[in-house]
């Protein structure tokens, strides 16, 4: 069983920053990659940024310059630090996380989300 849990979502002003964190916990071998899901209402789950175990990263076109993801492979956690944050990054963000096991199987796991709003 592996649990993934988001935390640090919020309410921020046009231009302010938030700082999402993920941890996953549980019978874990090794995490493969771990990434940062976004969706509006209405609108369709999107990739937001991805960060590999050996820590090279992919950032959606619409946050590169103002988003940057990371992870803590000694804590299993990913973060998500976003900055000059716009109404349009309004959404729930979902965590997902690839999970490697000893017969190198993959899995995927998400959590449940955080609200994420910009405004005034």
């Amino acid at each position: 069983q592996v649990h993934v849990v988001e935390s640090g979502g919020g309410l921020v002003q046009p231009g302010g920053s938030l700082r999402l964190s993920c941890a996953a916990s549980g019978s874990i071998f090794s995490i493969n990659a771990m990434g940062w899901y976004r969706q509006a209402p209405g609108k369709e789950r999107e990739l937001v940024a991805l960060i590999t175990s050996g820590g090279s990263t992919n950032h959606a076109d619409s946050v590169k310059g103002r988003f940057g993801i990371s992870r803590d492979n000694a804590k299993n956690t990913v973060y998500l630090q976003m900055n000059s944050l716009k109404p349009e990054d309004t959404a729930v963000y979902y965590c997902n996380v690839a999970i490697k096991y000893s017969d190198n199987t993959v899995s995927y796991y998400w959590g449940q989300g955080t609200q994420v709003t910009v405004s005034s």
